[in-house]
Formats: structure tokens, C-alpha cells, sequence
């Protein structure tokens, strides 16, 4: 029988799940056997999980689940060096040269587990087939206009915490903006699922949007109109060949650009779009000033969907859950691709 394991999340602020209560229970109907960890942070509670039959186990204890066991969780996990022997589904963010990457490869090569990336868990067409990016987009553009308002006041952002509801952040969002104009925003990858949900966030608090896309950056640069407007929202996936929409000059260029707001986050890829710097923003400190005066600040928070954690679990579980069901198969389909992938760049470590 195969059995899928839903891990409790170790990463700070991270309360999201993969997997809801309704979800398990289509799994179990279908043969799946499914363990669900205890957690102490989980956004959605355990009552659930236990009324639709799962067997619960106690939280991190996925180490010592049995080795046929698919582990499935979603943030990174301990970093503590040992090898990983089980198969795993989660978020690896290994695949384009990172540092942290390439250790995580490095333990899954000396355990013999398999990794499949649910970045890389696609369809025939080569588009994801579950993701964060609506919520992702639409927390980021929100955090971005938290970072323009703490300027406005003379600071920088303070510490963000996660809110209840989509309605809740728009208030909160609105109290920060009270008295002050509205800056422009230009999204770049505006018709993916990111820039639609930054661009949702910037039209609910009266934001003129520049949207671009494809068509827009296929010159490949250099893009002076980025530097026009104050705020610049990056939602395209950095590859190779990638064009670079704000060069490392930008931060003593004449601009009227402030905050970028880097909803992609993958600053340490050789891919990334953004040269100002080099590092990923947190939860206690959102706002990274890369340049005083005239001030510049770039926010790039790599879970940005855990502001909102139960809507966007129960959406991101609702387009995963087909996949779930297909478990049974996983050396076809989207799983078996994600396997080649894998295979592909564990080789090279």
C-alpha cells in the first residue's frame, strides 16, 4: 500500500500544509494509506485530520517513518548534514546552483532517498501542476507596499506576522497607507500566477500597475522603465538566459525606483534577475537597504504565502490533490518526471 507521510513544518513562521483534512480523506478512499504528524503550528488544526481517519503521528518524527514511506512536507528541512533515505516531496530549491542546494542533493545521493521537487512537478505542457504563486504574488506586492509606506514615514519596514484573512491584510495594509499618495508599480511576469495576484493586491489598494511580460522583455535589456516607476515587483521564475531587469548600477543610477519587491526570491541563482543583492529577507526584518539616498529597499521573503496560510493551503492542496491521487504510479506522469529531473541533478553532485 502506498503511504504517504505529511510531516510537521520546522522552518519559523512556516504554518502551511500541502494536504487538508478533505483531501486525506479522497487519499484514504483510495487506497493510500496516510500518516499525519502532530504539529504545534499547523494553520489548519488536527481534529480534522484524525475525523478523516489518518493515523497521527508525533510531530518531527518522519526520521524514523518506514522506509517505503513518502515523506511529504513542503519548506526546507533541519539542516543538520544527514543523510536522507527516504523518498520526499517538498519544495528543494536545489536545482539552480544554490549552496544549500547542492548539500541537500548531497544527502539525498548518500542516503539513496529521491527528491521530487514540487517545482519541477509538471504536466506535459511544462506548467506546474499545483502552486503558491496567486498568494505568493498578492503577499509580496502587499509587503512591498508595507516597505514603500515605512519609507514614506522616514523608516523601514518592521517585522511582518502572518494575518487571518485576505480582508484582514487589506485593512491592516490600508492603516499603514492612510495619508500618504500611492506610488506606480511596474510587474514584470504581470500574466503568470504571481504577477496576477500581485496585480489583484495592487488594484485592491488603488496602485497604478504597469504589467509586462514576455513580450515586453524580450529585448533582453537593458530596461530603463523599471527605474521609473517606485516600486518594481519581480514574479518570473529566474532560468538560464535570463534577462537582468535591475543591474547592480541601479542602486546610484537617477531613479525614482525605491522598493523592489523580489516576490520570486532566488537571489543566490547565477539566474537572478536582480543584481542589487545577494541575500533573501526574513520575517523579523522584511527590508533590506542596499542604498541610503536616495533610499532602496528590496523585500524577498521566500514564503510569502504563510502571511496567509489557510487560504493559501487550501488552494495550494486543492490543485495538488489530483496529483496526490496518482501516487500510486510514481514512476509515471508528473511524478516520473519530477524523478528524471531529480535524477538529472543529483548526478552532478
Amino acid at each position: 500500500m502506498t503511504h504517504l507521510w505529511v510531516r510537521a513544518e520546522q522552518r519559523p513562521n512556516e504554518e502551511r500544509v500541502g494536504l487538508t483534512p478533505e483531501g486525506a480523506a479522497a487519499l484514504i478512499r483510495a487506497g493510500i494509506r496516510v500518516t499525519v504528524e502532530r504539529s504545534s503550528v499547523r494553520a489548519i488544526p488536527m481534529d480534522g485530520y484524525v475525523a478523516a481517519g489518518c493515523e497521527i503521528a508525533e510531530e518531527n518524527l518522519w526520521p524514523k517513518a518506514p522506509a517505503d514511506a513518502i515523506i511529504f512536507g513542503l519548506k526546507e528541512l533541519p539542516e543538520d548534514g544527514t543523510p536522507l533515505t527516504h523518498r520526499h516531496i517538498m519544495f528543494g530549491h536545489a536545482y539552480k546552483g544554490q549552496p544549500a542546494g547542492r548539500v541537500l542533493l548531497q544527502r539525498f545521493k548518500a542516503g539513496g532517498g529521491v527528491l521530487y521537487d514540487l517545482e519541477y512537478l509538471v504536466g506535459e505542457d511544462g506548467r506546474r501542476v499545483a502552486a503558491f504563486g496567486y498568494w505568493a504574488g498578492y503577499a509580496g506586492a502587499a509587503l512591498s507596499l508595507k516597505c514603500w509606506a515605512a519609507q514614506a514615514r522616514g523608516g523601514i519596514a518592521g517585522p511582518v506576522r502572518k494575518v487571518p484573512s485576505k480582508d484582514a491584510l487589506l485593512a491592516q495594509l490600508g492603516a499603514e497607507l492612510a495619508g500618504l499618495g500611492r506610488p506606480r508599480a511596474i510587474i514584470i511576469g504581470a500574466l503568470g500566477r504571481v504577477g496576477t495576484g500581485a496585480a489583484d493586491l495592487c488594484d485592491a489598494m488603488g496602485v497604478a500597475v504597469t504589467k509586462w511580460d514576455m513580450a515586453e522583455t524580450a529585448s533582453g535589456g537593458p530596461f530603463p522603465e523599471v527605474l521609473q516607476h517606485e516600486i518594481f515587483l519581480n514574479c518570473i521564475l529566474a532560468r538560464p538566459g535570463c534577462p537582468v531587469f535591475v543591474p547592480a548600477s541601479a542602486k546610484t543610477d537617477a531613479r525614482k525606483l525605491t522598493v523592489i519587491g523580489d516576490i520570486a526570491c532566488d537571489p543566490t541563482s547565477d539566474f537572478s534577475p536582480i543584481k542589487v543583492y545577494d541575500r533573501a529577507t526574513d520575517w523579523d526584518a522584511p527590508a533590506l537597504r542596499v542604498h541610503d539616498d536616495p533610499p532602496l529597499d528590496v523585500t524577498a521573503i521566500d514564503n510569502l504565502p504563510s502571511l496567509m496560510p489557510v487560504e493559501s493551503s487550501q488552494d495550494y492542496a486543492a490543485q495538488l490533490l489530483p496529483s496526490l491521487l496518482t501516487l500510486t504510479a510514481l514512476d509515471k506522469g508528473a511524478w516520473g518526471r519530477a524523478k528524471v529531473e531529480f535524477d538529472k541533478h543529483v548526478a552532478g553532485v
